[in-house]
């Protein structure tokens, strides 16, 4: 995928597990910052599990986000708003400061 399918992205999916401190911070970061995204307990919804180890050399490896189909596993929450300020700012809240 290329830059130009985040430009044109529409949401940011958020994969996570339940227990997974990593995906307890993003998350809670993420609701700090006013980031919008479609959140998937990979757990419970078995066929995101899939999409996951498509992304993370076949590890269910979380958080995993995708945003136009580019996928990141294990960003930070800084990672990622520098992401979306770069190729997909349209996602970021309007009082966002990247």
């Amino acid at each position: 995928m290329t830059a130009s399918s985040a430009e044109s992205a529409t949401h940011i999916d958020l994969y996570w597990r339940p227990g997974c401190g990593f995906c307890s911070s993003l998350r809670g970061q993420l609701d700090q910052l006013g980031v919008e995204r479609i959140e998937h307990n990979i757990w419970d919804e078995p066929g995101k599990a899939d999409v996951v180890r498509s992304i993370a050399n076949g590890n269910e490896t979380v958080p995993t986000v995708v945003i136009g189909g580019i996928g990141i596993v294990n960003p930070s929450a800084g990672e990622l708003v520098a992401h979306l300020a770069q190729h997909a700012p349209h996602l970021l809240p309007d009082d966002s400061v990247a």
